[in-house]
């Protein structure tokens, strides 16, 4: 059903499972906030669900066939999860993807220092964001820590009540005359966010005190030494949990909506959906927000080389059926639109937004002004998406990200393009994208669970 408010369609039995999808996202959100544990919150939930890891299969040089599950876990970081139906060559796949990493603050490989009896940890800033959206909020840190005997520690310090929380400083408005007059990308800048961590100097004549004193209670309370920094992945992310938004509860208001709010009904409906005719496929990947690039970024050959493996569990490997798989699918790039903001209303063509309320969205093409970058699907496919859609009552909208000659944006789906694959984008919409408190709508995630389950069974 495109144009109608998914709020106005609803069943006490609907808002009763909308609310449930809701709580259940909203604990993903909060036990989810790196890639690294979103790949781990994943492997859990498939688990559950009777997937088997891929890697235990070849080992024990099993057998998969229609009615298999498994997954594949790429470096921690990334899950592809695979449910075999009749045909895989022939119907090739429906697939989901979507990404699990969101904008954030690194830690830096050399971060700790002290300046003026005050100790910091320098940053650098992962993915798009306006920088001083990051300055004067609570933030924790997320991550691991690998010492050279190959160890292990992780790192979740700032999400409990007793936790402390860590922030970058701002500067004063009273002396911030200068500062009100550059432009906004100037304000901050991305050698300034560093992070406050201590203030306490250890007892002695020691130089550097306060930055002696973290490095004793990194010791002592978390076995790190300064050199572990080398080898570490900690995270610098907004401290809270995602929490109901609005007086009527409609919305939620999180870090990291972009792109889990895809990524996680995508998941959900890849584990309801049992004994599928067509092979259903869900990648839940990284490195998104710099350009999909590296080992555990869509670019990588790890999707490929998962299903030669997969192929080869199932005795027809060739690379004529790898292509013939490939080419032969079908795909929903699960990822986020830009959702109408009647206080930026300029920014936006109205008839061609996103909308709260509205479901999920379906948009055509992506890519900057001209179409640049864009992977540009096919009306023929647009046609099959809506009659499922129709079949199974999902409240749908389609849309643009922005005026034609204001931005863009860009997802995972040309990768996927690339192999002959019918693609489109889909996903939610969103407010303040990229913000460090994002905004959906929870109709519009129920929709997208009730869409992304559609298309894995009509597909």
């Amino acid at each position: 059903m495109i144009h109608d408010n998914a709020w106005t369609t609803y069943t006490k039995k609907d808002l009763t499972a909308l609310e449930k999808l809701s709580k259940d996202y909203r604990d993903f959100l909060d036990n989810g906030k790196t890639e690294r544990e979103c790949t781990e919150l994943l492997i859990e939930m498939a688990e559950r669900n009777g997937y088997l890891n891929l890697e235990d299969v070849i080992a024990k040089n099993q057998k998969l066939g229609k009615g298999s599950k498994v997954y594949a876990v790429n470096m921690g970081k990334a899950v592809m999860l695979l449910n075999i139906g009749e045909d895989i060559i022939n119907d090739g796949m429906n697939v989901l993807g979507a990404h699990i990493d969101s904008p954030r603050l690194d830690i830096k490989q050399n971060p700790l220092y002290e300046s003026e009896e005050l100790a910091y940890l320098n940053t650098h800033y992962y993915g798009g964001i306006k920088k001083y959206h990051y300055v004067a909020i609570p933030l924790a840190l997320h991550g691991v820590v690998v010492k050279p005997d190959g160890s292990k520690i992780t790192i979740n310090i700032g999400e409990r009540d007793d936790d402390p929380v860590f922030f970058v400083s701002d500067l004063l408005i009273h002396l911030a005359d200068e500062q009100m007059k550059k432009v906004a990308a100037k304000v901050v800048e991305g050698e300034d966010l560093d992070i406050l961590v201590g203030t306490k100097p250890a007892k002695g004549d020691k130089k550097e005190a306060v930055k002696e004193a973290i490095l004793k209670l990194l010791k002592d309370e978390y076995d790190i030494e300064e050199d572990d920094f080398i080898s570490a992945e900690i995270e610098a992310v907004p401290a809270g949990r995602a929490r109901d938004a609005g007086l009527d509860r409609s919305m939620i208001l999180a870090y990291g909506h972009d792109d889990r709010c895809c990524a996680y009904p995508s998941a959900i409906a890849m584990l309801d959906v049992e004994n599928p005719k067509t092979t259903s496929c869900g990648l839940f990947v990284d490195k998104e927000e710099i350009g999909s690039v590296g080992a555990t970024g869509m670019e990588s050959h790890f999707f490929e080389d998962m299903m030669r493996e997969v192929l080869d569990r199932m005795g027809i490997y060739s690379e004529i059926n790898l292509s013939r798989c490939f080419r032969n699918s079908r795909m929903l790039s699960s990822d986020v639109n830009a959702a109408l903001d009647p206080l930026y209303i300029d920014k936006f063509e109205k008839q061609n937004a996103s909308k709260f309320g509205r479901g999920l969205v379906f948009c055509k093409f992506t890519g900057a002004r001209g179409k640049s970058g864009s992977n540009d699907a096919n009306a023929e496919y647009l046609a099959k998406l809506r009659r499922m859609m129709d079949k199974h009552n999902v409240v749908y909208q389609t849309a643009e990200l922005g005026k034609v000659d204001i931005g863009g944006g860009g997802t995972i789906a040309y990768i996927l393009s690339l192999y002959g694959m019918e693609v489109i984008d889909s996903g939610i919409a969103v407010m303040s994208m990229h913000a460090p408190w994002e905004a959906i709508s929870k109709a519009d995630l129920y929709e997208a669970y009730k869409g992304y389950k559609a298309f894995l069974i009509e597909g």
